[in-house]
């Protein structure tokens, strides 16, 4: 028998005075009441009751039990009020995991207006590309660029990711523009190396997917990094048009190949499996989806620059 359920029988009857009176308030029978207060009763090895034909009288150690058996009810159900409250509003400490760049170009300024809707949830973000496991390091959620392949985790696509191969203008007058994959080979490229095979760059093209080795002067694990470094004219990049998108649209960066497109991959929010979603996890959710897709902000203008160039 569950000690709480026992010791909730316990109090019942002690606040009815009576084993019937108990019974109707529990939706039990009080053979089910006196059954339940006599396997406490064996399993404690003391008489809690003195039962007459009249009433019913706590022992010595009856008074004791009781006292402590309220303060525990007490808090079990303050425990679960506490818990109710948080299901039903979004409130409490929200602790997430995004990548760098995107945490910090997009999330970040995300995050301000979530607040304002919902002041009473305190948001720990951590931003980095290492890739967490979300219930060992105890986060909510995780923001993850990439073909999901862990099905322990439920996931809600947020926002497509496409990747673009751009260049600065004065690069691409000094060194000429490349038409096809293979041109890439007499290009300096610029490469991402948080990624297994990094310096193979891979395409989609008109007769089937294309893959080219390339080399360069700079690789680094961080999109920024090398965005700013393609600014700077150092060579060709490959980039998510969450980082390059402005400057694609401002013209400090230049798309190429778009004939050959880069791929494509999601933005989800990942989070573990749960029978109850909380309110914090599911609003703070909702919020991202609505803020950025399903055609995200950060890709609009670019359909026809990058049509433009194909």
């Amino acid at each position: 028998m569950p000690r709480l359920d026992a010791m909730e029988v316990f109090a019942e009857v002690v606040e009815a005075e009576s084993f019937s009176g108990a019974a109707r308030a529990l939706g039990i029978s009080k053979s089910a009441v006196s059954k339940q207060i006599g396997r406490l009763e064996d399993r404690l090895g003391v008489r809690l009751l003195n039962r007459t034909t009249r009433r019913l009288s706590l022992t010595e150690a009856g008074a004791g039990y009781y006292e402590a058996s309220r303060r525990v009810l007490d808090e079990a159900l303050a425990a679960e009020t506490a818990v109710s409250s948080l299901a039903a509003a979004p409130r409490g400490l929200l602790k997430l995991n995004a990548p760098m760049s995107f945490g910090f170009l997009h999330l970040a300024k995300a995050i301000p207006a979530f607040h304002a809707r919902h002041p009473q949830i305190v948001i720990d973000a951590a931003m980095n590309d290492r890739f967490v496991d979300l219930v060992e390091e105890g986060y909510d959620l995780a923001i993850r660029i990439s073909e999901l392949r862990d099905s322990s985790l439920i996931a809600r696509r947020l926002a497509p990711s496409r990747t673009v191969l751009c260049a600065s203008p004065d690069y691409l007058a000094r060194r000429g523009e490349p038409r096809q994959p293979q041109d890439l080979k007499d290009h300096d490229c610029l490469i991402y190396s948080a990624i297994d095979l990094p310096q193979e760059w891979r395409f989609a093209g008109p007769n089937g997917p294309v893959r080219v080795k390339v080399k360069g002067p700079f690789q680094a694990n961080n999109g920024d990094a090398l965005c700013s470094a393609a600014m700077a004219g150092m060579g060709i990049v490959r980039l998510p048009t969450f980082i390059a998108g402005e400057h694609l649209v401002a013209g400090r960066l230049v798309p190429v190949m778009c004939g050959f497109p880069a791929g494509e991959q999601g933005i989800y929010a990942v989070y573990p499996h749960s029978r109850n979603l909380s309110a914090k996890v599911r609003a703070f959710v909702d919020f991202l989806a609505e803020r950025f897709g399903p055609e995200p902000y950060w890709d609009r203008g670019l359909e026809a620059l990058l049509t433009a160039q194909a």
